[in-house]
């Protein structure tokens, strides 16, 4: 397993580092975690060569998870971070200068899956669901979502730590909880075992930037011309990933080493289908993780969410007709 991990992860980066030194004229160094579709944008980008038509050049630092990207961009080892919005409201809680520029993923797009014996949602009360671990955007996505439903997370259901997608789907199989959070391809083979997609989450529309583009506002000062040129091409490669869904689909397996025809249908659709065509980082998907961190930090319920975006690259890209270009409106 550790082989295959490790050939996966030297393929990935191989790929990013094909670039021609010639035409890029900015370096940048960018962390990103997990291998999932929602950085397909950065993916695309690069293989498709926005990034270079940009004159950006990048070298991509692959982590496990989106806190340790954040400490060594706060640290000063890498410009720019494609991470979700704890990752930004956290160190930024801390004293950091850590903000988001551009959205990827504006909502929730993960599912809630079931036992083939809850039909309906009421049928929650009283189970045990699983989640990624406590404090992980996974456990905030299911409680958030089950408040949504009607459902008090704190009473009426217990939540439990399983670890990743795959972990998950087995403690659900074992009968250690009765529904979870998953996002697709998962989705499809916990339907192949037998279990329900009970709950789309993305229908429920709750504002939270699951994936976005962050950096801090030193190098916002330092470094503006190369993170433009970034914020340039990402939104580029959105239009692209809309244009032409079967390269996007190849791309997409290409990184993540899925190639089941129906799956990758499937995950396409369901993250290309919350892509905005103008990224902005809401303030609202900022403000839905302060409200929920309020009650037991204090900074978080006096924080600002305006405080933690950057709007002024989208605002330069409409203002400019680069975004209008891209779609011909």
């Amino acid at each position: 397993m550790l082989k295959v991990l490790l050939s996966v992860l030297l393929a990935v980066t191989s790929s990013f580092l094909c670039f021609d030194p010639v035409i890029a004229q900015d370096r940048a160094r960018v962390g990103w975690a997990a291998m999932t579709a929602s950085h397909t944008p950065l993916w695309v980008a690069q293989d498709k060569g926005f990034l270079a038509k940009q004159g950006l050049l990048i070298e991509p630092i692959f982590f496990s998870a989106g806190p340790p990207a954040m400490q060594a961009l706060v640290a000063g080892d890498l410009d720019i971070v494609v991470t979700s919005a704890p990752n930004v409201v956290n160190p930024r809680l801390g004293g950091a200068d850590t903000v988001m520029i551009l959205s990827i993923i504006p909502t929730f797009i993960d599912h809630i899956v079931s036992t083939a014996s809850i039909t309906t949602t009421e049928q929650l009360r009283g189970k045990i669901g699983s989640v990624n671990r406590f404090g992980s955007i996974s456990e905030m996505g299911l409680r958030l979502s089950l408040r949504r439903l009607g459902i008090d997370p704190e009473k009426d259901v217990q939540i439990v730590p399983a670890g990743g997608n795959p972990e998950r789907l087995a403690a659900i199989s074992k009968g250690i909880s009765q529904f979870t959070i998953m996002n697709e391809p998962f989705i499809k083979e916990a339907e192949r075992l037998g279990f329900r997609d009970l709950v789309n989450m993305a229908t429920l529309k709750i504002p939270l930037h699951g994936n976005g583009i962050v950096t801090r506002e030193a190098i916002i000062k330092t470094k503006r011309p190369m993170v433009a040129k970034f914020a340039r091409a990402i939104t580029e490669a959105i239009h692209y990933i809309k244009a032409d869904k079967e390269v996007t689909k190849a791309i997409i397996g290409k990184y993540t080493r899925f190639t089941d025809p129906e799956g990758l249908e499937r995950t396409y659709k369901n993250y290309t289908a919350v892509l905005l065509d103008v990224p902005y980082a809401d303030p609202a998907g900022i403000k839905t993780l302060l409200d929920d961190m309020a009650a037991k930090n204090p900074k978080a319920a006096a924080a600002d969410p305006k405080s933690f975006v950057d709007s002024s690259f989208v605002q330069e890209m409409e203002a400019s007709g680069f975004i209008k270009q891209l779609y011909k409106k």
